[in-house]
């Protein structure tokens, strides 16, 4: 199927370039005029599309080509994309940076060229004049058939950007927009803390700083240029991602509050389209786990900084305990899964899974895994796969053994509680990378609504 979606990305130098910053300003600029905005985040991050979602009051969906084969990438652009007068995709690290340091794999650059979408770059340009063009130079011969039509300066005074603006506009004879720049707004500063960004729910004032970023967005960006660029993007082709339409429906409980918050959106509606209906609770602040339900999702997020309050809860703990000693079907992701070992720190959790969660002091996992079975599970049988990622700094006593992890450079390593009820561990996935498991999941979760039924 052809799908014409409207989109740009906007694709940084490198990390702490401001793409973020840029991309909310542009964002909440585009949701002011009345527009109708789609988000999206290139790589696995769980936190710049929850700023997204925050700005747009509607979901961001994650673009992965490491989780994703090219053709579900392109349904999930096309399917979440659909409708909207703009879709703005923001990259990961630098434009070009891939899955090592020597390859394009998985980065915005590849993305871009699966999906054809226009690039517009930003380009921190603090202490910085004539330099800043040598840089666009670079990026547009380092691969000449990249998608890059534009830039914007982030950090950048009013007076350098007049002079470099006709610079850009006489070197690069039009092939390249300057497409306007913001200032140094030390006020507007979204403060970072692993891995990236602090929480949406954690910013201070941040609907103030979105409403300033977008207002100073309006005045010196050329929203009206992005717009005009976006409608310049080929069409989408590519099959639609069936799931299986389950005929009963059950219920999942899901944490989410600020201990657990990182979650998939494209997954969660996966389990939609079959027929859940997602019960959200707070494993801070419920006395119990919500009634009727078939299935438990604990994702990840910083249990280790409301260690204490989770422990006080005894209430919600005890509750969660039992329902896994009863067999009701759960996921637990990295900070989930933390949840459900004997202590946080310090601080008694769950107790369901032997072992202890505690501070290593450094990051100990870092970046994209395959996932293999080593017995059948409640998500898949043995030797089946799905794509995954890590990133932590906290470890445990016990990882478990279901699962072998591997990455690119070949190192490996056991991982994972899993049986036929539960799958638990510090890999994170996306159900889109491999749907079996999310019909599985769903599947185990009718099992237990037939068990009581």
């Amino acid at each position: 199927m052809e799908y014409i979606i409207p989109r740009v990305v906007l694709a940084g130098t490198n990390s702490g370039c401001g793409k973020t910053t840029v991309t909310c300003a542009i964002l909440q600029a585009l949701v002011n005029r009345k527009l109708k905005v789609g988000a999206f985040k290139c790589g696995p991050d769980y936190i710049d599309p929850m700023f997204h979602s925050r700005v747009i009051g509607v979901k961001s969906s994650n673009l992965d080509l490491f989780f994703f084969q090219e053709n579900t990438l392109k349904y999930l652009l096309a399917k979440n994309g659909s409708g909207r007068d703009i879709s703005v995709i923001e990259g990961v690290m630098g434009f070009y940076d891939g899955m090592s340091l020597t390859t394009t794999t998985a980065s915005t650059y590849e993305i871009s060229q699966v999906t054809q979408s226009p690039v517009v770059l930003v380009v921190a340009a603090k202490g910085a004049s004539l330099s800043i063009l040598a840089t666009i130079q670079g990026f547009l011969n380092f691969c000449p058939d990249h998608q890059i039509c534009g830039v914007i300066l982030n950090q950048c005074t009013a007076t350098t950007y007049s002079v470099l603006e006709k610079e850009i506009q006489t070197r690069f004879t039009g092939k390249v927009q300057p497409l306007g720049f913001l200032p140094v707004m030390p006020e507007c500063s979204l403060e970072s803390r692993h891995p990236g960004l602090i929480t949406a729910a954690e910013v201070q004032v941040l609907r103030e700083k979105l409403q300033n970023l977008s207002v100073q967005a309006e005045e010196t960006i050329n929203l009206d240029g992005l717009l005009a660029l976006a409608t310049t993007s080929s069409s989408i082709s590519c099959e639609a991602i069936k799931l299986p339409r389950q005929q009963e429906p059950v219920r999942i409980a899901v944490a989410r509050d600020n201990a657990f918050c990182f979650y998939y959106e494209d997954s969660l509606d996966a389990l939609r389209e079959m027929g859940a209906e997602l019960v959200p609770f707070s494993p801070l602040s419920d006395q119990e786990l919500p009634p009727d339900i078939q299935g438990l999702y604990l994702g990840g997020g910083y249990p280790e900084l409301h260690a204490e309050r989770l422990s006080e809860n005894n209430a919600m703990r005890t509750s969660v305990k039992t329902a896994l000693e009863q067999g009701i079907p759960c996921i637990a992701e990295c900070g989930g899964f933390m949840y459900l070992t004997e202590s946080i720190s310090e601080f008694p959790m769950v107790g369901f899974l032997p072992g202890k969660s505690f501070d290593a002091g450094k990051l100990i996992r870092f970046g994209y895994v395959h996932l293999k079975a080593n017995h059948d599970n409640m998500l898949c049988k043995s030797g089946e796969e799905i794509s995954g990622h890590e990133f932590h700094y906290w470890d445990s006593e016990n990882h478990g053994s279901s699962f072998t992890s591997s990455k690119a450079s070949g190192k490996s390593w056991k991982c994972v509680h899993a049986t036929q009820q539960l799958y638990a561990g510090y890999p994170c996935f996306h159900f889109y990378s491999n749907p079996g498991f999310a019909v599985n999941f769903y599947n185990a979760c009718l099992k237990e609504r037939y068990r009581h039924d």
